[in-house]
């Protein structure tokens, strides 16, 4: 079976990699040289990203940092191409029919790839520095719960991906940032390794993710990614060494004054209900929930929550994913109410491939919650 979707995929992702080059190919001026040009790059950066993504975990981490960065960039080059290279023949097919169109369509479709080219250029500028300055998100909660007459500072994360494209100085650089918000309590929301847990242990990751300072602790559950190349006990083992409590469909109390609570990623199917693992807990205090992906919010609302962190979505990552995840998800990104039910989805701190943000942001969500 997963042989078989493999073959799919790859003659899908060639197929359409095809597409996109025969159309540059066909749209450019009959000169030689441009088309043959043409295709040599488009050609070089589909083998580099495809060779980071089989080979860059036996790569030293600096040719696998910076062949990752520019293969992942044909992927943004690549996609707007598509898209524009699709608008081109379905207006071509509509005006073989209706005739609509004045101009040259031959023309049409050279300006629209020198557009297309220039606004992803700009776009992949601006992308680019929007993931590299992150926003912090504020959200000021209170709870339905009985008061305590306390108040908690959170610090939530989720999305980061660490291994090749994100290293251990971009770590150190959202370690400092953590930092700055002087949390209580840190919540890592899942999809912390990226595929290979080898590149982080490499770069002694440890050491950095063990200088978050909360002094409430620091929480993680497993994302989808954990789940990926190799199984999610080894990451979870290895951020609980660097002293970072991992939940597994497991609660732990603070302080006996509220719970947090770890939530399996969807990926595992032997996964608890939430009703089931808080079933025990005294509903009179305030219970958060890490869960990676925001699939069934209703769960969450039934069981007594009182604020739950996801992440997942990327928030699509680059338009028009964000159109896409809008339309997938209840809440693809930002906070929502059900209930008495806080929810944030977070569009990550991190990024999976290509490290623009078009459309989108990177972020840090600091939570001051009233209970």
């Amino acid at each position: 079976m997963k042989i078989a979707f493999l073959i799919i995929a790859l003659s899908i992702l060639f197929s359409i990699n095809g597409y996109v080059m025969l159309r540059g190919w066909q749209t450019l001026p009959s000169a030689y040289f441009l088309r043959f040009t043409y295709l040599v790059v488009m050609i070089t950066l589909f083998m580099v990203m495809m060779g980071t993504m089989i080979f860059g975990n036996q790569m030293s981490q600096f040719y696998a940092n910076t062949l990752s960065f520019i293969g992942f960039s044909y992927v943004i080059v690549f996609i707007y191409l598509l898209l524009s290279f699709l608008i081109v023949d379905l207006i071509r097919i509509i005006n073989h029919f209706i005739h609509f169109f004045p101009f040259s369509v031959a023309g049409f479709r050279l300006w629209i790839l020198v557009i297309t080219l220039i606004i992803t250029g700009v776009a992949m500028i601006i992308g680019n520095y929007k993931f590299n300055n992150p926003e912090i998100v504020t959200l000021n909660l209170t709870t339905d719960k009985p008061k305590q007459n306390k108040e908690l500072k959170i610090v939530a994360i989720s999305d980061l991906h660490l291994g090749i494209s994100i290293d251990k100085a971009r770590l150190q650089s959202w370690v400092k940032l953590i930092n700055d918000q002087k949390p209580d309590i840190v919540l890592l929301a899942g999809d912390v390794s990226d595929r290979w847990m080898e590149p982080v242990i490499r770069q002694n990751m440890a050491e950095d993710l063990r200088a978050i300072n909360a002094p409430m602790g620091v929480f993680a559950v497993n994302g989808n990614h954990e789940h990926y190349a190799e199984t999610a006990n080894l990451t979870a083992d290895y951020l609980r060494e660097a002293g970072i409590i991992v939940l597994r469909d497991q609660v732990k109390m603070v302080n006996s004054r509220f719970y947090v609570v770890g939530r399996e990623d969807k990926s595992n199917k032997k996964r608890k209900k939430i009703s089931e693992i808080v079933k025990d807990l005294d509903k009179k205090l305030p219970i958060i929930l890490l869960d990676h992906q925001p699939f069934h919010l209703y769960e969450a609302q039934e069981s007594g929550i009182d604020f739950q962190i996801s992440g997942h979505t990327h928030n699509g990552q680059f338009f028009p994913g964000n159109w896409i995840v809008k339309n997938m998800y209840e809440m693809g990104h930002g906070y929502l109410k059900k209930g008495a039910t806080h929810f944030y989805v977070s569009s990550g701190l991190g990024i999976w491939g290509p490290q623009y943000r078009i459309g989108t942001q990177s972020e840090i969500v600091v939570v001051n919650l009233k209970y």
